[in-house]
């Protein structure tokens, strides 16, 4: 009887083998990856340098006819930088697509997806196929340049109880959000948030919230004290207004982390 685990694994294989196929093609010997559900997620690194490729020399085997002499000083000449620059930025972009699909491979066996540190402009569409035989339960996304999160993100992970959205540029939530009912712990730190997205008001599971960090001036507070079963909330180094310092710091139910308040100018007597 054969060993059907074995078998899952080498189903898998196959599709991950499938999907860079589909989603990565090379295109003759210049090797220029098209990107399909991949486009638009990768973000070339801005420091690289092109002072070694204006130093290399393109080298070729001497030729063995005469009128190759003629074009000589043509093929001695420095290549474009902005073309070594696309190679360069495509082959990484490349990598970066095989470092996506590997850890959704991962996250098949252990329902952890960690997509952190990946250059990532969004979540791609590949990621949602490739996890749509699989439970996950958490999922962290920290350490990117994600401007948003997609509707359909809560709709397809809503058994996740764990997400981190740390060190990122969002601002603000979907409201399908509302609906991750298993979600216990939110981390949003380090992002462009000026306001506490009202789904996570809505959330029945979630008990610990992390928002310090960020540009968080205003909060409904009626609403932050009608949050099912909130506990913990970080919202350290944070402009609050004073008066939204004062009504939270009243608050007894739910344990809240706020940094000093700043005392406004007609209260500083030393001024």
């Amino acid at each position: 009887m054969p060993d059907m685990k074995h078998f899952d694994k080498r189903a898998r294989k196959s599709e991950t083998e499938s999907v860079l196929r589909r989603f990565l093609s090379v295109s003759g010997t210049r090797k220029i990856v098209r990107f399909a559900v991949f486009r638009c997620f990768f973000i070339p690194p801005s420091e690289f340098s092109l002072a070694h490729w204006k130093q290399r020399k393109i080298m070729r085997p001497p030729s063995q006819y005469p009128q190759a002499v003629v074009g000589a000083e043509a093929e001695t000449e420095e290549p474009d930088p902005r073309l070594m620059a696309m190679m360069i930025s495509t082959r990484l972009a490349g990598r970066a697509v095989i470092r996506v699909v590997g850890r959704c491979n991962e996250a098949q066996e252990n329902q952890e997806l960690d997509l952190s540190n990946c250059q990532l402009m969004q979540v791609p569409d590949a990621v949602y196929h490739l996890m749509r035989h699989t439970e996950l339960k958490t999922c962290d996304l920290s350490d990117n340049v994600i401007t948003k999160i997609p509707p359909k993100f809560a709709v397809k992970f809503n058994l996740i109880t764990d997400l981190n959205l740390s060190h990122n540029q969002m601002s603000k939530l979907p409201e399908e959000c509302a609906e991750m009912g298993s979600l216990e712990r939110l981390d949003i730190s380090h992002n462009t948030f000026t306001s506490l997205p009202t789904c996570i008001f809505k959330m029945p599971k979630l008990n610990q919230l992390n928002a310090n960090d960020n540009h968080i001036v205003d909060i409904e507070v009626d609403f932050l004290e009608e949050a099912p079963s909130l506990q913990n909330i970080d919202l350290t180094r944070n402009p609050i207004t004073p008066r939204i310092h004062d009504q939270l710091s009243r608050i007894t139910k739910i344990r809240i982390s706020l940094s000093p308040r700043e005392k406004e100018d007609w209260e500083d007597l030393t001024i």
